[in-house]
């Protein structure tokens, strides 16, 4: 994953945990997930854009 072995994902996570703290993960996690799915959904927007230009542009 990403070229990190299973040392380094340790470390990292250890590091996470020591300057957050165990309650903040929680949240951090859930801000990050509702982050990826306004990602998501912005994508599948554009790609809907695309999609009804390109039935417009085969009606003409």
């Amino acid at each position: 994953m990403f070229g990190l072995g299973g040392t380094e994902i340790l470390v990292i996570a250890l590091v996470v945990l020591l300057l957050f703290g165990g309650k903040k993960i929680p949240e951090l996690m859930k801000g990050l997930g509702s982050g990826v799915k306004s990602f998501k959904d912005g994508m599948n927007g554009v790609t809907d854009t695309d999609q009804e230009k390109k039935e417009e542009k085969e009606e003409k």
